[in-house]
């Protein structure tokens, strides 16, 4: 579980690995977040410790 900031939106989201499944909330916003936290997600996740705080940065054209 964690929280994402960007854009001056803020999401919850909720990884589940073995599923290959990521829940964020809310909706609004969520597409300009959701692709990018989940390859960051699956290609860290066993890097990652509970607790921690990381940092990664979105390229994107709107």
């Amino acid at each position: 579980e964690g929280e994402v900031a960007a854009g001056g939106f803020r999401w919850e989201f909720r990884w589940h690995f073995d599923r290959g499944e990521l829940v964020v909330e809310p909706s609004l916003g969520r597409a300009l977040i959701q692709d990018a936290l989940l390859r960051f997600l699956v290609k860290s996740d066993y890097q990652l410790e509970p607790g921690g705080d990381y940092q990664f940065t979105v390229r994107a054209k709107f």
